[in-house]
C-alpha cells in the first residue's frame, strides 16, 4: 500500500497498482492547469479533496517496481475526473490495450 500525499498531509493510503493509475490521470490534469475534486474512501471513510496545480502532491510506492499500465482503465478514470462529482476509484477493466512509454516505445499492459 503506497502513500498520496496532498498539501504534506497523507490523504488515503492505495495499493499501487491503483495509485500508478491515479497518478496519470491526476498529473495529467494538473499539467494542463487543471483543478478538480477528488473522492477517495480510506480506512472506511470518503474524503474529497479540489485537487489544483499550486498545491504540493507525492505519491509515495509501497514497492519499487512501476507497475504496468492499462490504457482502458486510465481512460476510464480520467472520464470520471472530468464529471461533476470528480475523479474517484473505479474497478479495474480486464480488457487491456498497449500504453506507450516516455521513451516513444509500446509495451503490453
Amino acid at each position: 500500500m503506497g502513500t498520496i500525499i496532498y498539501d504534506a498531509d497523507s490523504l488515503a493510503e492505495v495499493e499501487d497498482r491503483t495509485m500508478a493509475h491515479l497518478q496519470v490521470v491526476i498529473i495529467n490534469k494538473l499539467r494542463r492547469q487543471e483543478s478538480f475534486c477528488f473522492s477517495i474512501e480510506n480506512k472506511n471513510r470518503l474524503t474529497s479533496v479540489w485537487m489544483n496545480p499550486t498545491t504540493p502532491l507525492a505519491f509515495v510506492y509501497s514497492g519499487n517496481r512501476q507497475p504496468t499500465l492499462n490504457r482502458l482503465w486510465i481512460e476510464k478514470l480520467a472520464d470520471t475526473a472530468n464529471q461533476t462529482d470528480g475523479l474517484r476509484v473505479i474497478p479495474e477493466p480486464t480488457q487491456h490495450a498497449p500504453v506507450e512509454a516516455e521513451s516513444g516505445a509500446t509495451r503490453d499492459v
